[in-house]
C-alpha cells in the first residue's frame, strides 16, 4: 500500500517536473521577444514549480526509507519539510515578482504584445489549471501534502496567466500597459498562498492532534474488548504522513492479574494496528472498583463535585483503598482553563469538605485530542 502511495507520487512529480519545464522554455521565449516582464517572471516560476516536483521526489524517497538506529519511527517527517521547502520557494516566487512589479512600475517598459502571445498564454492557463486538479487529486489519494501544495501553486500560477492575459487584450485594444499593476496584485496573492502552506505545514511540524474520527475510532476498538471499561489519556504522536504512535491508559476491574493484563494488552496492540495503523507502545493500567455499592456512589459523588467547576471536563481511574483510606484518580481539565492549578486546588478543597476522612490523592491531568 506504501509502494502505490510512492509510486503516485513520483509518477505525479515527474508529469509536473516535464510540463512545468516546457512551460517554461515556451514562456521564456514568448517573453524575450514581447519584451513582457509578467510572461519572463512567469516562466521563472513555472522554473520554481518544476523544482517543488523535484523536492517532492526527494522528500518521499527519503521518508520510505526503513527506521534505523538514529530514527527508529522511520524519516516520514521528511515529507513536512519538502512542503515547508515547497511553501518557501512559493513565497519567494511572489516576493520576487512584487518587487520586479515595483521596479516596472517605477521605470514601465513598452510590451510587444502579439495575437499569438494570447494563444501561448491561453493555453498555458489551460495546462495549469489541469495540472493543479492532477496534483490535488493525487495528493488528497495519496495524502501528500506536498502534491498537494503544489497543486495550490498551479492554481496560483493560473492566476498570474489570467492577469496576463488581461494585460495583453487591454494593450491590444486600447494601447494600455496594466501587466505591472496586475503582477502588484497577483504577486500578494502568490505570498499570501506560500505563507497559508508554511504555517500549515509548521503546525504539523510541531505537532497536531489526531483527527477527531482518529481518536474516536481507537478508543471504539480498544473498549470493545472485554473488561476494559474505559480508554483514557489516549497521546498521538506523529512521524509522518499517517504514521502514528501512542499510548493510552485502560481501566480494568481490580482482581485482573498481571498474566490476564498481559494478554489483554497484546491483543490491543495487535487490533489497534491492524485496524488503524497505530502502533500502541505503551498501555497504562487503571483498577477500580467492583464489589462494593458504596464506593460506586462515593464515584458518582466525586464526579458530580469536580464536573460542577467548569473546565473540569472528566475524571478517571478512580479507585477507593478502604483500608488506607484513600481517594485516588486523575482529573481532566480543559486547555480552555487559564489557571488550570488554581482550578485543581479549588476541586481537591471542595472533595476533602465532602470526604473528611479520606486522602485525596488526584493527578491533574490533561484531554490531549479533547473530544
Amino acid at each position: 500500500m506504501k509502494s502505490d502511495r510512492n509510486r503516485i507520487i513520483f509518477r505525479t512529480s515527474i508529469v509536473g517536473i516535464i510540463v512545468n519545464f516546457l512551460l517554461a522554455g515556451f514562456k521564456a521565449i514568448f517573453g524575450w521577444l514581447s519584451n513582457s516582464i509578467a510572461i519572463t517572471l512567469d516562466a521563472v516560476n513555472n522554473l520554481t514549480d518544476a523544482l517543488s516536483s523535484v523536492i517532492t521526489i526527494i522528500g518521499t524517497w527519503i521518508a520510505k526509507k526503513d527506521p534505523d538506529k538514529k530514527h527508529p519511527f522511520g524519516h516520514g517527517r521528511t515529507e513536512y519539510i519538502s512542503t515547508l521547502a515547497i511553501g518557501v520557494i512559493i513565497a519567494y516566487a511572489g516576493v520576487t515578482a512584487f518587487i520586479e512589479s515595483v521596479k516596472n512600475i517605477i521605470n514601465p517598459s513598452v510590451p510587444e504584445y502579439s495575437k499569438i502571445v494570447l494563444i501561448v498564454l491561453s493555453v498555458a492557463l489551460i495546462t495549469k489549471l489541469f495540472l493543479g486538479l492532477f496534483f490535488i487529486k493525487n495528493g488528497k489519494k495519496s495524502k501528500s501534502d506536498s502534491l498537494v501544495a503544489s497543486g495550490k501553486d498551479a492554481f496560483s500560477d493560473a492566476l498570474i496567466s489570467i492577469g496576463t492575459i488581461i494585460a495583453v487584450v487591454v494593450y491590444l485594444i486600447w494601447q494600455i500597459s496594466l501587466e505591472a499593476y496586475l503582477g502588484l496584485i497577483i504577486s500578494i496573492l502568490i505570498i499570501k498562498s506560500g505563507a497559508e502552506i508554511l504555517k500549515e505545514t509548521i503546525s504539523k511540524i510541531l505537532g497536531e492532534g489526531a483527527s477527531v474520527e482518529l481518536v474516536k475510532a481507537v478508543k471504539k476498538t480498544i473498549v470493545s474488548h472485554e473488561g476494559i471499561s474505559g480508554a483514557y489519556d489516549l497521546v498521538f504522536n506523529n512521524y509522518g504522513q499517517d504514521i502514528y504512535v501512542a499510548s493510552v491508559h485502560i481501566e480494568v476491574p481490580e482482581n485482573y492479574i498481571a498474566n490476564e493484563i498481559d494478554v489483554l494488552s497484546r491483543h490491543l496492540i495487535e487490533d489497534v494496528y491492524n485496524e488503524h495503523k497505530v502502533l500502541l507502545t505503551a498501555i497504562g493500567v487503571y483498577s477500580y472498583n467492583t464489589s462494593d455499592s458504596e464506593i460506586v456512589e462515593m464515584r458518582e459523588k466525586v464526579r458530580k463535585i469536580a464536573l460542577s467547576h467548569e473546565h473540569v471536563n472528566q475524571i478517571h481511574g478512580f479507585y477507593v483503598d478502604t483500608k488506607e483510606k484513600v481517594i485516588r484518580f486523575d482529573m481532566v481539565i480543559s486547555f480552555d482553563e487559564k489557571n488550570r492549578g488554581e482550578l485543581y486546588r479549588h476541586v481537591i478543597e471542595d472533595l476533602k469538605k465532602e470526604f473528611q476522612d479520606y486522602e485525596i490523592s488526584a493527578n491533574m491531568d490533561s484531554d490531549f485530542n479533547e473530544i
